[in-house]
C-alpha cells in the first residue's frame, strides 16, 4: 500500500518536474536597448554646433521646463497656461494616462491573495442527504480563499508590461503637452508676425496711393503717360488684395489659437502686443541630452519593454498554473442552526493546471507575442533616427535663418539709408516726389522680408525646443 501511494505520489508530481525543466531550458529575452542599436554621431554636421552626443536614461516623467518664458512675452505664457488645463488633447492624454494606472494596479492586484464572501441556499435530493432521497434544503455561508502561485513568471510579466504601458502613456502625456505648448507659441508668434506684416502693408498701400495721386496729377497735367497710371492702378490693387489676404490669414489663426486653448473660437480676441517679443538663442551643446528628453523616444522604449514582458507571458503559457484554495464557513439544513459551531465547514485545496494540447494556440500566441515585439523595436529605432534628423534639421535651418537675417538687416538699414537721403533730396529740390516714394516702397519691401524671416526664426526655433524634448536648461 505504501509503494502505490508513493508511485501515485510521483505520478502526481511528475507534470511539475517536467515543467521545472522547460522553465530551466527557457531563454531570457535580451534586455532593450535605450537607442534601439543606433549609433549617436559624434558631432552634429552644422558647423558651428560641435556638441557630442552622451546617452542618458529615458526621462518619461520629468518636466520639460517652462521653456516659453525665455519669448520674454507675457500674453504667450498666460495663452500657454491656459492650454495646459483647458486644451482637449491634453485632457483626453490625461484620461489615457490614468487608465493605463488602473490597469497596472489591476495586473498587480492579480498577483495578491484574493479572499471572497459566498452565502447560498440549495434544494436538492439523493443519497447523500440527510433525508435520503427526499428533498432537503441546505443552507452555506463562508469566505473563499484563492492564491495563484507566480512560479514561472506569468503573473509578474503581466504586471511588468502594464507597467512599461503606464510609462509610455505618461510619456505620451508629457509628449501632448509639449506638442500644445509649442502649436500655441507657433500659432501665436505667426498671429503677431501677421499683425505686425498687415501694418507694414498698409504703409506700403499708402505709399502706393499717394505714388498713384501723384503720377494722376502728372497725367492730366501731360507729364507721364496712361500706362504709368495704369501700371500704378495695378500695384494699388494687388496690394489691396494682400491686405485683405493678410486679415483673412489673422482670423484663420485666431480661430486656431482659441481651439488651442480650449476656448470658443466666436468672439477670441487676441489683445494688442505690449513690446516686442524676445527670440532666444539655445547655446551649443545641449542636443547632447535628445534621446533622454524626448518622451515619444521614452515612450518608444517603453512599448519595446512592454513586448518583451507579454513575450514572457506566451512563453509561461506553456507552464502548468499552480492555485492554492481555501474555504471556511457554514453549512446547515436549518436557517437557524447555519452560524453554530456544530455546523462549521472547512476545506484546502491545491489545483495544477497542465496544459497538453490546444491545436497550436499558445505557439501561435507566443509567434504574434513576438511578431509585436520586432515591431516595436523597428518603431522604437524610427522614433531615434527621426529624433536625430530633427534636431539636424532645425539647426541647419537656424543657422541658414540667421545669415539670411544679417543680409535683410544690412539691406533694411540701407533702404532707411536711401530714403533719408531722398528726403532730403527732395526737400532741397533736386528729385522728384516720385523718386521719393519709390525709396519708401524699397524700405517697406526690405522690412516685410526681414518680418518675415524672423517669423520663420521663431517657428524653428521652437521646432528645436520640440526637438530637444522642452527647456534646454533642464
Amino acid at each position: 500500500m505504501k509503494t502505490m501511494k508513493n508511485a501515485w505520489s510521483r505520478m502526481a508530481l511528475a507534470p511539475l518536474a517536467a515543467a521545472l525543466l522547460l522553465a530551466g531550458c527557457a531563454t531570457a529575452l535580451p534586455p532593450a536597448e535605450p537607442l534601439a542599436g543606433v549609433q549617436p554621431p559624434a558631432a552634429f554636421s552644422t558647423p558651428q554646433e560641435q556638441a557630442s552626443w552622451t546617452t542618458a536614461a529615458p526621462a518619461e516623467a520629468q518636466p520639460r521646463g517652462e521653456w516659453w518664458r525665455a519669448f520674454a512675452d507675457a500674453e504667450l505664457t498666460a495663452l500657454v497656461e491656459r492650454a495646459a488645463v483647458a486644451n482637449t488633447d491634453v485632457q483626453t492624454a490625461a484620461a489615457r494616462l490614468t487608465e493605463a494606472r488602473a490597469l497596472l494596479r489591476s495586473a498587480d492586484a492579480q498577483r495578491m491573495p484574493q479572499l471572497g464572501a459566498s452565502a447560498g441556499a440549495a434544494r436538492q435530493a439523493g443519497a447523500n442527504t440527510a433525508n435520503g432521497t427526499q428533498p432537503a434544503t441546505l443552507l452555506t455561508a463562508g469566505l473563499n480563499l484563492s492564491y495563484e502561485v507566480d512560479l514561472f513568471g506569468r503573473l509578474s510579466n503581466a504586471s511588468e508590461a502594464a507597467r512599461q504601458d503606464a510609462q509610455a502613456q505618461a510619456a505620451l502625456l508629457q509628449s501632448t503637452r509639449l506638442m500644445v505648448q509649442a502649436d500655441v507659441a507657433q500659432t501665436y508668434l505667426q498671429l503677431r508676425s501677421l499683425q505686425t506684416e498687415r501694418q507694414l502693408v498698409q504703409q506700403s498701400l499708402s505709399a502706393y496711393r499717394d505714388t498713384l495721386r501723384l503720377i494722376e496729377s502728372r497725367h492730366r497735367a501731360g507729364d507721364a503717360a496712361e500706362l504709368d497710371v495704369v501700371r500704378m492702378q495695378s500695384e494699388v490693387s494687388t496690394t489691396e488684395a494682400e491686405t485683405l489676404a493678410l486679415e483673412r490669414q489673422q482670423a484663420t489663426l485666431t480661430h486656431a489659437l482659441a481651439v488651442l486653448v480650449g476656448d470658443v473660437a466666436t468672439g477670441f480676441v487676441l489683445p494688442a502686443p505690449a513690446g516686442q517679443t524676445a527670440l532666444p538663442v539655445i547655446p551649443a551643446g545641449v542636443p547632447a541630452t535628445v534621446l533622454a528628453r524626448r518622451p515619444d523616444v521614452s515612450a518608444a522604449q517603453a512599448r519595446v519593454l512592454a513586448a518583451q514582458a507579454r513575450v514572457g507571458v506566451a512563453q509561461a503559457a506553456w507552464f502548468p498554473a499552480i492555485s492554492l484554495t481555501g474555504a471556511g464557513g457554514f453549512a446547515s439544513p436549518d436557517l437557524g442552526d447555519l452560524f453554530k459551531w456544530s455546523a462549521r465547514s472547512w476545506g484546502l485545496g491545491a489545483l495544477l493546471s497542465l496544459p497538453i494540447f490546444d491545436g497550436g494556440q499558445r505557439a501561435a500566441q507566443e509567434e504574434g507575442a513576438k511578431a509585436r515585439l520586432e515591431a516595436a523595436v523597428a518603431e522604437q529605432r524610427g522614433q531615434v533616427l527621426g529624433a536625430l534628423r530633427d534636431v539636424e534639421d532645425q539647426l541647419s535651418t537656424l543657422r541658414l535663418l540667421q545669415g539670411q537675417a544679417e543680409v535683410l538687416g544690412q539691406a533694411v538699414q540701407s533702404a532707411e539709408r536711401a530714403t533719408h537721403l531722398s528726403d532730403v533730396r527732395y526737400r532741397n529740390g533736386l528729385v522728384s516726389q516720385l523718386e521719393l516714394l519709390d525709396a519708401r516702397r524699397n524700405e517697406l519691401r526690405n522690412r516685410r522680408q526681414a518680418l518675415q524671416v524672423r517669423t520663420s526664426q521663431y517657428t524653428a526655433t521652437i521646432a528645436l525646443i520640440r526637438a530637444l524634448g522642452g527647456d534646454w536648461s533642464v
